[in-house]
């Protein structure tokens, strides 16, 4: 058995979590930022950073306390290295490389994409090798081939805003607060998609697995401008169309990348995936092309420091170590297919 101590805080969640073996979550402790950011509408990374410095020892200390071990039972510790907030990504990859100092432990560096990557293989039924991976944040949108642990390749990736980030931009352009996907989602229930036509970006082929979604952003700056924010009824249905051409596009996108690539099974991961309706249409999507799809829980689509110890299991059971020179890195970009 090979206990990880896995410590994330790469953008405005503090967290650290205890997991054996790659597989089972004996800890995961998530200390949330949203009310120091909610007033700007975003995360502002300068108090990202002074936060973190508050939380990283508590939040450690209490993942400690629930898996009921001490700090010299854990058999290795992996942080967050990259990418994120550089200020953010500091806070905990010197807290991981002081515990390491301390205890002699085995200490490696985890590509936060790789993370969520990893967050699936949490669940009692996670997808075979190879798979397809959509991972959806506020930070990044990318289709990967997941050949096995640590052995991702990159199709596409967004060119300009993530999903998740015109999410929340969109919400704090209807004055939803922060953040804003969870109540566009909400919204989006009651709502028309097909009220307002929205451009759906970069969808013919020769765009292949990239993403854009500046354009839409603008869209919906400019429909505010002439029309105002509505309320009630038509707030919804300007939510619902909003969200469906951001859902449309990412499940579009997916079915190609399956179909070209040759894969039957597909996660998403990341923030968005807890998205309802992204959920739904991505699984009607795989009914219909004879693909399965696999999807976190919501709690492990969000930042956690549980899928961080999982992806550092299978690096330190390959042999990988990282030793103090390990540095933060907020703009590493997954390998490319070439």
């Amino acid at each position: 058995m090979m206990r990880v101590l896995g410590i994330e805080s790469s953008c405005d969640e503090t967290a650290a979590a205890v997991v054996e073996d790659g597989r089972t979550v004996r800890s995961d402790v998530v200390a949330s930022q949203h009310e120091v950011h909610a007033r700007y509408g975003g995360v502002v990374p300068e108090l990202a950073s002074r936060a973190h410095i508050r939380n990283v020892v508590p939040v450690v200390e209490a993942a400690l306390e629930r898996a009921g071990v001490a700090l010299g039972d854990i058999d290795g510790i992996a942080v967050t290295n990259a990418p994120g907030l550089v200020g953010a990504l500091l806070v905990g990859l010197q807290t991981a490389k002081a515990m390491a100092w301390v205890t002699g432990k085995p200490l490696v560096g985890v590509h936060h994409l790789e993370g969520h990557l990893a967050a699936v293989f949490l669940e009692a039924d996670p997808p075979p090798m190879p798979h397809l991976g959509l991972i959806v944040s506020g930070g990044h949108t990318s289709l990967v081939r997941v050949n096995g642990h640590a052995d991702v390749v990159e199709l596409g990736a967004t060119r300009d805003d993530a999903a998740g980030e015109a999410f929340d931009k969109g919400a704090k352009l209807l004055g939803l607060g922060y953040p804003g996907g969870v109540v566009i989602d909400r919204l989006a229930r009651s709502g028309d998609a097909t009220a307002i036509a929205f451009p759906r970006a970069m969808m013919a082929s020769e765009h292949g697995a990239d993403f854009s979604f500046s354009g839409l952003k603008t869209s919906l700056l400019h429909h505010v401008r002439a029309h105002g924010v509505p309320d009630g009824q038509a707030l919804a249905d300007l939510c619902a169309s909003y969200q469906a051409a951001i859902v449309e596009v990412l499940v579009r996108k997916t079915r190609r990348a399956a179909r070209r690539e040759g894969l039957g099974h597909v996660q998403v991961c990341g923030g968005v995936a807890a998205n309802s309706a992204l959920r739904a249409a991505m699984v009607a999507a795989g009914a219909e092309d004879d693909f399965r799809v696999y999807v976190p829980p919501p709690a492990r689509c969000t930042d956690n420091a549980a899928m961080i110890a999982a992806a550092g299991y299978h690096r330190l059971v390959r042999g990988d170590r990282d030793g103090p020179a390990l540095d933060a890195v907020p703009s590493a970009a997954l390998r490319r297919r070439a």
